[in-house]
């Protein structure tokens, strides 16, 4: 057991997997920049950590708590909380994005990778890392693809896991599912093309502020989150992406096992000028 304090710089959206309690990846860095990766976590602590009620609330915020590395787990970064209440756990400071996200790169851009290949190549043993910052040297665009409308039944079963998903309302109400699945295709400093998945609560989020906005029309919906990911994002943001594994694919060391599970998008600098 060791006292851990973490920034917390990522949390998905909802998939279930065969590991129910990864349904939900969160992870942060610590203080040298390190990553590390908690789960379980109680869907109450990502959604009402200060008291709010809104979901993904928690991002860029500092929480300290008593933590053990899994057993279970291969992977280096996976940590589970040892009060899986969260009795233990302090709530510090969020890190806002002043100064262009001084603070917040101070934290989460020490260790960067670049390259396609190192990246593959440590994510095997004895390394296996699994968490990582990746700078692209372009982002080449976004794609968006249809995807099941139902959760399947692996998501009826979590409902059956008892207090670690228990919420006021149904969790399929807190958290519908996705209809589509979105991409960015990117280069890295070698050329070589990737096309990873964006599994970060913001862009499910996003995706369902559109709809509301635009009365359940989903061509503009989806137009609205091209416009941010895309025109805006890659136009106007200097972009990184934090890149994390499933323990499942991870484990059958699958061609790249990695997702983009957070997206880091300070604004452009240009002769130290923002713009």
């Amino acid at each position: 057991m060791a006292r851990k304090k973490v920034l917390i710089t990522v949390t998905t959206y909802p998939l279930p997997s065969r590991s129910y309690d990864e349904l939900v990846c969160t992870a942060g860095v610590l203080k040298n920049g390190d990553w590390i990766r908690i789960y379980p976590v109680p869907l109450s602590f990502l959604i009402d950590l200060k008291g709010t009620g809104k979901v993904n609330n928690v991002k860029y915020t500092w929480i300290e708590l008593d933590l053990n590395k899994r057993t279970d787990d291969f992977r280096p970064e996976s940590h589970s909380p040892v009060n899986y209440d969260f009795k233990d756990i302090v709530v510090g400071n969020t890190i806002k994005t002043d100064g262009n996200w001084l603070l917040r790169k101070e934290f989460c851009l020490k260790n960067i990778y670049t390259n396609k290949n190192r990246l593959l190549e440590d994510s095997k043993a004895p390394k296996n890392i699994s968490l990582a910052t990746f700078k692209p040297a372009k982002v080449l665009g976004v794609e968006i693809e249809e995807d099941e409308r139902e959760w399947k039944d692996e998501w009826k079963e979590l409902r059956k896991q008892g207090n670690l998903f228990e919420t006021v309302k149904p969790i399929e109400t807190l958290i519908p599912k996705l209809p589509y699945k979105f991409f960015y295709r990117f280069l890295d400093d070698e050329g070589i093309e990737s096309k990873l998945m964006i599994e970060d609560w913001e862009i499910g989020a996003l995706y369902w502020n559109c709809i509301r906005s635009a009365d359940g029309n989903e061509n503009i919906a989806l137009k609205k989150v091209r416009e941010q990911y895309e025109d805006n994002f890659i136009k106007n943001k200097d972009l990184y992406f934090f890149l994390g594994t499933t323990k499942e694919w991870h484990r059958r060391r699958a061609n790249n096992p990695f997702v983009i599970i957070g997206v880091f998008y300070p604004k452009k600098e240009l002769q130290g000028r923002l713009f």
